[in-house]
This record gives structure tokens, sequence and C-alpha cells, in this order.
């Protein structure tokens, strides 16, 4: 199609724009940790606004997801990007009104209320997070999707390795103030840029289509699908309608759970076997995983079976983290990393893409938002509780002589520190691929394999939209008629991008596209009566 370079290039600038934007704010947001602790030696400091952090973006991401459904994305981009740049510019302003001998007090107010216009202008940028997941399904072909999300992924990767390294530096090298400075200028040039893209889209809000009914079920069930506020219930209704996605979202969670073990203890353990410069330029390096982990996806793909790919990465991701501080080296601990960030990228571009194909688009940012937020309360609440418990009761038993004793054949020799975090790296991790496996053998895992092929879009819709599957479909992703299946949904909006291409080429979409309205009554040209008339899902 002709337009298919044009919204290759549209997703391509809201991707390095998003990008851009992660970036900064975690470059702005790593650095205020940095200075906060090197200004107070405050722990408790550090650990309030890591908290603080992680809770406001789980709390938020459900409201976020309710405002990317009920509006166009690039406005929602737009909107969460003067939020940021108005946060960040008073913040630059309150820098400077106060001296920083007050700054730095933590028994007054000041340095809390920095920190706490900092902190929201970086968690409103996860809206756009979850804006850009749902314009994969708006601007790129279903089958691949899967290569999008793994672009996602590769950028997220370059984001974290370059915050490793700027944050600290920028700290270092030239302070709060221009660090403040620095990421309020760039956020100000990426909304210039972002006012400069033109996207495609459904020409109404997606939540106020009719097929929105129809994807919660029906009925009085999907009412709240036009509310425009948070629709919890509504949510929860569609993910429970697409067989199998809630186990999905149970199982991402428990994974983060885990997750949380190396959050809380990844950092202490490098520093027992890296100075601390070192440590922050291996943990630069070895982010290169993310880079490669996404390349490999946006390269080849998931396979016809995204789940599966998913399963068996985070079975995968168990056993490395099981075996990767077996022995106190550091070769082998760095290796490690690299090898789980690598894998990284194919757990979250399975997760984004079944998602982007059995559920609406109209529900796509409430459904992201819903996952987000339980899976980022996860790993902080499990951060809470196993780091007390290694440090008052696993790594003084590893540093006893009878741990030392007991530990030494399955761990090998070191300090008490290291083997006691070893040993809950060893638990964590054969939990996680014992739970990934067990998961693969489960009902539920072969009830949402069978709902992603059969929410594969028709065949009519591979040329005709930028919902469709393309013309490099893997064999057997094929549709399968079902009287429940939510291809119905992703057929309407395919029908909507395709909708908003035309009006976008200046075409007057009532003479060349069926609108979902069209397609239910056979309202309309010919055109739109023969797609009526061509059989679809439900």
């Amino acid at each position: 199609m002709t337009t298919s370079p044009v919204l290759g290039r549209t997703f391509l600038h809201l991707l390095v724009n998003t990008a851009v934007a992660g970036l900064t704010t975690s470059y702005l947001w790593f650095g205020l940790t940095f200075w906060a602790y090197l200004e107070t030696r405050s722990v408790l400091a550090t650990g309030i606004i890591g908290g603080a952090y992680m809770l406001l973006v789980s709390v938020s991401s459900i409201l976020f997801g309710s405002v990317v459904d009920h509006h166009r994305k690039i406005v929602v981009m737009r909107f969460s990007t003067v939020v940021t740049l108005t946060l960040f510019s008073m913040a630059c302003l309150f820098y400077l009104a106060i001296p920083e001998e007050s700054l730095t007090d933590l028994g007054e107010p000041w340095f809390w209320l920095l920190a706490l216009l900092i902190l929201a202008g970086s968690v409103v940028e996860h809206m756009r997070n979850i804006a850009l997941s749902t314009t994969v399904t708006i601007l790129v072909p279903d089958a691949h999707r899967a290569r999008a999300n793994g672009l996602v992924g590769t950028a997220q990767g370059i984001t974290f390795m370059a915050t490793s390294f700027l944050s600290g530096l920028s700290i270092g090298l030239l302070g709060m103030g221009w660090t403040l400075g620095l990421a309020t200028g760039v956020v100000a040039l990426g909304l210039l840029h972002l006012l400069t893209v033109r996207m495609p889209e459904e020409p109404v809000p997606a939540a106020q289509m009719a097929a929105d009914t129809a994807a919660a079920g029906g009925g009085s069930a999907a009412a709240p699908g036009g509310s425009s506020g948070i629709d919890l219930r509504g949510s929860l209704l569609v993910i429970r309608a697409s067989t199998g996605l809630l186990a999905l979202i149970l199982f991402s969670t428990f994974n983060n759970f885990i997750g949380g073990v190396y959050m809380a203890l990844m950092d202490p353990y490098g520093l027992e076997l890296f100075p601390v410069e070192v440590w922050g330029a291996v943990l630069g390096v070895t982010s290169l995983g993310f880079i490669i982990g996404g390349a490999v996806i946006a390269k080849v793909g998931l396979g016809r079976q995204p789940v599966r790919t998913l399963l068996l990465c985070c079975a995968a991701m168990g056993v490395l983290g099981a075996l990767f501080t077996v022995r106190e080296l550091w070769w082998l601990y760095a290796v490690g990393i690299f090898l789980y960030m690598c894998l990284i990228p194919a757990v979250e571009a399975a997760e984004q893409t079944v998602i982007q194909r059995v559920v609406p688009l109209e529900r796509q940012g409430r459904v992201f938002g819903f996952a987000m937020a339980v899976e980022t309360a996860a790993a902080p609440l499990t951060a809470f509780l196993i780091a007390p418990l290694a440090d008052r009761w696993i790594i003084p038993f590893a540093s006893s002589p009878e741990g030392q004793r007991a530990l030494e054949p399955l761990l090998g020799t070191g300090t008490g520190s290291s083997r006691g975090i070893a040993l809950v790296f060893l638990v964590a991790g054969l939990i996680m691929a014992l739970v990934a496996l067990l998961a693969l053998a489960s009902p539920a895992y072969r009830d949402l394999a069978r709902t992603y092929v059969r929410a594969a879009p028709p065949p009519e819709d591979e040329e005709g939209s930028a919902g469709g599957r393309g013309s490099d479909a893997e064999p057997g992703d094929t549709a399968e008629p079902s009287p429940s299946a939510p291809g119905q949904v992703v057929t309407s909006a395919s029908g909507a991008a395709a909708t908003a291409v035309l009006s976008f080429l200046d075409v007057e979409p009532e003479d060349e596209v069926d609108t979902p309205a069209d397609v239910e009554t056979g309202a309309g040209t010919d055109g739109q009566r023969r797609g009526a008339e061509t059989p679809r899902h439900g």
C-alpha cells in the first residue's frame, strides 16, 4: 500500500520521541536519587523517593489507561509532555528560588516539594508508554506487531543503558541545577517535535465505538464502555471475556514478585564484587542485552504462539537467576545479567502482542493500564519483604561457620553477604522456572493460545488496513470463526484506522471505507455492502 511508508515513519517518530522522553525523565529521576543521597547521606530519603515513585506509577496506571482510551493517542502524548514540561519548569524555578542549604534539609518541606514536582513529572510520562502500546495496534499490521514491540524493547534498553551512565556523570560533573535544566530543555524539544507528527487514527475516541459493547460480552455488562471515568469493572469484564488473558496478567504479576527479589538484592551483590564506579559501568554494559534482545524480536518476531515464547523465556530467566551467583565470580554474574536482560524484551513484547490482538482497541489503554498497575505493584512489595528477611536472617546464617559449611557444596565460598544473597537468588530462580513450566502445561495457557489464534484478523484485512495481518503472516496464524472471538473488534478497530488513513490523505471516508455501524446495518456504498456481506468473527 502507498500508505505503508507513512505509517512506518509515523510509528518510528512516535517510538523515538517516546524513547527520548523516557530517557529524559529517567535521567532526571536517577539524578535526583543520586543527588539526594550525596547531599543528605540518608538511605531513608532515597528509599521514600523510590517507593513513592513505584507506588504512584501503580496507582495512576489505570487512570492513565482510561485517558488513553477516551482521547486520540497523539493528543494524549502531547498532553503528557505538556504536563511533564510544566512540572519540570516549576521544579527549575523552585530550585533557583530556595537556598541550597534549606533545599537539602530533610527537616524542612523544600526538599520534599522539589522531589514531588520531579516525581509527578516523571510518573506522567508513563501515560505515553500506554499510548505507544495502543498506537502499535493502530499503525502496525497484525503480523508485524511482535517485531514492532521488539523495537520498543530495544528503545527501552538504550534508555536504560544511557541513563546508567548519564545520570551519575551529570550529577558528578554538572550538579543538580544543570541536570534539572537540561532535562527540562530536552522535554521542550520533544514537545516541539511531537507537534509536527501527524498521526492517522480513528476520527472519534475509540471508547465511543459500538464494538466496545460487543467486546465485553454484550448486554448491560458492557455499559460502562462509554464512560469517561476509570471504568475498572468494564476493563475486568473485557479481560475475562478474552479466555486466558487474566491468567497471563496474573502470571506476569507473579513473575514481577520474583523480579522484586533481584530488584532488592542485585545492587548489594554487585557492590560485593565491584567498586561502585565499576558496578555502574557493568550495569551500563550488560544493559546492551535489552538492545540485543529487542533487536532479535524486531528481526524474527515471537513465533506463532507468543504466549509459549513468553513462558519459555520466563523459565530460562529463572534458570539464569538461579545459576549466575552459584559461585562468587564477577564474570559469571556479569554474563548472567546480560543474558537475563536479553530475555526481558521477549517477555514484554509477548504480553503486549497478545493484548494488542485479543483486546479491542477501544479498551486497550485501560487493559494496559490495569496490567501495568498490578505488575508494577508486585516488585516493590517483594523488595520490601525480602530485603529485611535477607538482612536479618539469611545473610547472618550464611556468615556463620555452620552456614558456610552447609552452603559451600552448593554455593561455594565467598563473603557471608554474597553467599546469603546467592541462596535467595537460587530459590527465587527455581520457583520462577517451575511456575513457568507449570503454566505451560495449564489449561489457561491452552485457552489463551486458542484465543490468540482465533483473534487473528480475517484475510480481507491483510491489505486493507494497518491492523491487518500483512503479507508475511506466519502459516497457521489464521483466523478461526468463533462466536466469542475478539477478532470481531480488531476488525472494527482496523476499519477505524483505515478511515483515519484516508482522512489523512484528504479522501472522504464515507466514499471508501465502511464504519462499524455501516458494517452492522449493511448501509453505505456498494463497497460497504460487500464488506458487510463478508463473514466476520463473531
